[in-house]
């Protein structure tokens, strides 16, 4: 399931008027001027030229009509965040003007709106293919970290890091470099503040996965480390770790106390969350 918002032209919210008319559905939202449904997808169109695609089919449809510079870029973002199990990592990625054609074949784009066996499928392709800097932040030393550093000082310093490995690589980074925006620019650049290398060369955008190429990649390739490195995980403790934060996740915890013990959640899991509060942990 994919959701892509962009705001249109007149022009082009009329040719997709044009090209849906008969899939056009009568709607009560006073907000929305024109809605589109047909099977895996339906468009959304606001009366302030905001639309909306969302389905299995939506980036299908939808990059027909976004405007997306094919220029040379840069971006990063990150995965894992938001998994009670698993690693953080961050990706940051360069995209040439000669991979366009393989980012538009292939529907490069926000891995959340991507299927994992998708991406499990093409994320070798992907690290070969784009000049990349990968950082996994395993859960003991990430547990250690968040003692003294909250969720978004740990993502900051590892963007910059991962910027400031390209260029240690040798990569000439792009003028335009993207962040997918998580907090202000102002304590962005504060967290950072007692690192020995800043980048500061970057351009912060919310939902700029879905923007960007270059963001999309670094989604990609982050989400393929973390299902990889998710794998050896449940190979390593024969076990089955659901992903996000839910209570398919609080029965994990349960279970893996009963076979494990609490001491080894420290190596697989983000203790801080509120998953953990019954235990005292």
């Amino acid at each position: 399931m994919g959701t892509f918002s962009f705001k249109l032209e007149n022009d082009k919210i009329q040719t997709l008027k044009e090209t849906f008319k008969e899939y056009i559905t009568p709607n009560k939202n006073e907000y929305i001027d024109t809605f589109i449904q047909k099977e895996d997808l339906t468009i959304s169109i606001y009366k302030t030229n905001k639309v909306v695609f969302q389905g299995n089919d939506a980036f299908f449809y939808a990059q027909a009509y976004i405007d997306v510079k094919k220029n040379r870029q840069a971006g990063s973002d990150e995965v894992g965040t938001g998994d009670v199990f698993g690693p953080v990592v961050v990706c940051a990625s360069i995209v040439e003007e000669s991979d366009y054609p393989f980012i538009e074949a292939n529907h490069i784009t926000d891995s959340k709106a991507l299927d994992d066996d998708f991406i499990m499928k093409i994320g070798p392709e992907l690290t070969k293919r784009f000049k990349h800097s990968l950082l996994i932040l395993d859960n003991s030393r990430y547990n250690e970290v968040h003692k003294t550093n909250n969720l978004n000082m740990i993502k900051a310093k590892m963007h910059n890091k991962a910027y400031i490995n390209l260029e240690a690589k040798g990569y000439k980074i792009p003028s335009e470099a993207y962040v997918d925006q998580f907090c202000d620019i102002s304590t962005y650049y504060e967290y950072l503040s007692e690192e020995k290398e800043i980048y500061r060369n970057l351009i912060f955008e919310t939902k700029a996965e879905s923007k960007y190429p270059a963001v999309a990649v670094s989604s990609m390739i982050s989400r393929y480390a973390f299902l990889t490195y998710m794998d050896k995980l449940e190979k390593q403790y024969n076990f089955k770790f659901h992903k996000g934060a839910s209570e398919l996740v609080d029965n994990d915890i349960k279970m893996f106390i009963n076979k494990y013990g609490k001491e080894k959640l420290n190596n697989v899991a983000k203790l801080h969350f509120k998953n953990f509060e019954p235990y005292n942990i």
